[in-house]
């Protein structure tokens, strides 16, 4: 796995209080920390699954993941979608949800 150590515990943390939220269908990390060619100014992209997102638990996540990041000192990006935009939708086929499937390092 090419995440650092501190990113796998970022990444864990994010996880476990995310998955408090409500329930977690799939977390990744994925982008340049996933691949291991992070620069020490890189965000840290992730993409999480719900069964059904909201935009008060998209703000919800948004916090925490910023709190997460400034404790850490990384930016933490996270991508949300609901599993029928997975599943169901046209965004099934975006690029970016076929890059994520195939170098996104599942937590």
């Amino acid at each position: 796995m090419p995440l650092t150590q501190s990113d796998l515990q970022t990444a864990r943390e994010l996880k476990e209080r995310l998955a408090r939220l409500a329930p977690l269908l799939d977390f990744r990390v994925f982008g340049s920390r996933a691949r291991g060619d992070a620069g020490s100014d890189s965000d840290m992209d992730v993409f999480v699954e719900f069964e059904v997102v909201d935009k008060a638990l998209e703000a919800r996540i948004s916090e925490v993941a910023w709190e997460i990041g400034f404790q850490r000192e990384v930016v933490i990006a996270p991508l949300v979608f609901s599993r029928y935009e997975v599943e169901k939708s046209p965004l099934r086929a975006s690029p970016v949800l076929k890059a994520i499937a195939e170098e996104g390092l599942r937590i």
